[in-house]
């Protein structure tokens, strides 16, 4: 008979796996922010004047 986990084992591994999956999905949907603060962030180095 073969030797089985615990089932907290089990649920945790769900758990994060679950937690993994919600991560790229929410990162994925998250694009849409990304490249606006790019632009606002070319602005910006645009606009200073390093002065060293």
């Amino acid at each position: 008979m073969p030797q089985m986990a615990p089932m907290w084992w089990s649920t945790l591994f769900l758990f994060f796996i679950m937690c993994l999956f919600l991560m790229m999905i929410k990162s994925y949907f998250m694009i849409e922010y990304t490249p606006k603060t790019m632009k606002n962030m070319k602005k910006e180095m645009k606009s200073t004047n390093w002065k060293w």
